[in-house]
């Protein structure tokens, strides 16, 4: 368990290491998440009683988009220079370039998550009731879009058509977690009077089940 860590945390560390000298995250991907908050407004064409009644939502639906962004790009990487045959020959087990791998999307969504927080506290004028709850449900929901995302990256890297194929394997997966995180922040930014604990914990199953099955799964799946 130890060199399996050790091993994901390298792998985690290259992929961190990579996004922080790209920028990708910074210069595209988190003007593009504020991008999505500014329209969802626009369209709604909405006060900001509206707004921040729907603003767990549409939270949720940006860190989504986003999330996509981040898992082609982690496929990208990968691909560039045949890193991934090089991942191979390193010796690492499967099991611990996908917790890696995961784990550095799981640390972008935390940014994004803050980010796209603080943008609907000034777009929309929400505030954030439930301090620990909002931590929490952020945490775990993170972890299973994350964790699940990675899988089906993994199961579209394949095919040349991966950037098109991807959100129609992965968004209907992560149906339920956009339900569950929704009701969860509903709880935690008084939009909605719901059991967001009840909720965090279904979260909490599905990211453990998807981490699971990523960490067994994912040899198989990037196997030429």
């Amino acid at each position: 368990m130890k060199s399996l860590l050790s091993e994901a945390w390298l792998v985690a560390s290259k992929d961190l290491r990579i996004e922080a000298r790209s920028r990708v995250l910074t210069n595209q991907v988190a003007p593009f998440a504020v991008l999505v908050l500014v329209l969802f407004g626009f369209a709604l064409d909405a006060d900001q009683r509206t707004l921040r009644m729907f603003a767990p939502g549409l939270f949720w639906v940006a860190v989504l988009l986003c999330l996509l962004l981040a898992v082609q790009r982690s496929s990208a990487v990968e691909s560039a220079d045949d890193a991934a045959t090089g991942l191979r020959m390193a010796g690492l087990a499967p099991a611990a370039v996908f917790l890696g791998k995961s784990a550095a999307i799981f640390v972008q969504l935390l940014v994004l998550e803050l980010l796209l927080t603080a943008g609907i506290i000034v777009f929309y004028g929400s505030s954030v009731k439930n301090l620990f709850l909002w931590l929490i449900a952020g945490l775990v929901t993170a972890l299973a879009v994350a964790t699940t995302g990675m899988l089906y990256g993994a199961l579209a890297s394949g095919l040349g058509v991966r950037e098109t194929l991807l959100p129609i394997l992965l968004l209907p997966v992560l149906a339920p977690v956009l339900i569950g995180a929704t009701r969860a922040y509903d709880d935690a930014l008084g939009a909605a009077a719901v059991d967001g604990w009840a909720w965090t914990g279904l979260l909490a199953m599905f990211a453990v089940v998807a981490s699971t099955l990523g960490a067994l799964a994912y040899g198989a799946l990037v196997e030429d």
